[in-house]
């Protein structure tokens, strides 16, 4: 039986799609910052300029599914970081757009085998999504973390399984590897 695992060390030069809602931009900054902290401690180049990261930036939350997923589609990247914050009002509104947003960044890594990492902040007050985005913690350095390991996870189970992926899923782009080993672990009756 093999055990897959990711490791947070890259190799080579991975890419990353950060897609970021405007809305709520006060949060969704700090959270780019804590993103942008982490990928670049990790050896990650993060300037819009540099070959490493893009960044699209959408309206509001409601509207990261979509990009994430076009930006997966293309074959250009190693993970896809989604921030946002969506933060409940007085009306249903917040159930929708919070459900939906999950829903579609969930489908958006279905449908095509890349990464897509949940990093949009649903929170019942703005203090609340602050306290999240820098104030106790920032939670963008947790999503970049997740990005990177998910990244170096797939790149294992795409080594391990070969070339033959199956129809319609998604590959590491080429040039762009991030190594990792697969761990062996013996089962019971073989030790």
């Amino acid at each position: 039986m093999a055990v897959f695992e990711g490791t947070l060390v890259s190799t080579g030069s991975p890419r990353f799609a950060i897609v970021l809602g405007r809305f709520n931009d006060l949060v969704t900054g700090k959270l780019l910052e804590g993103c942008q902290d982490c990928l670049k401690r990790h050896g990650i180049d993060v300037n819009p300029e540099g070959t490493q990261v893009d960044y699209a930036w959408v309206p509001g939350s409601f509207e990261i599914p979509l990009v994430a997923r076009q930006l997966a589609l293309s074959g250009r990247y190693n993970a896809i970081i989604c921030l946002g914050a969506v933060i409940r009002g007085s009306t249903p509104h917040f159930d929708y757009v919070a459900a939906e947003v999950a829903k579609g960044v969930a489908a958006a890594g279905f449908q095509t085998g890349v990464p897509v990492i949940f990093g949009v902040l649903t929170t019942d007050t703005l203090q609340q999504a602050l306290e999240r985005a820098g104030i106790k913690a920032n939670h963008g350095w947790d999503y970049a973390m997740s990005a990177l390991e998910m990244a170096s996870l797939m790149g294992v189970i795409h080594s391990a399984m070969g070339s033959g992926m199956g129809n319609g899923s998604a590959r590491l782009a080429p040039g762009m590897p991030v190594t990792a080993q697969a761990v062996v672990v013996p089962d019971a009756d073989s030790i």
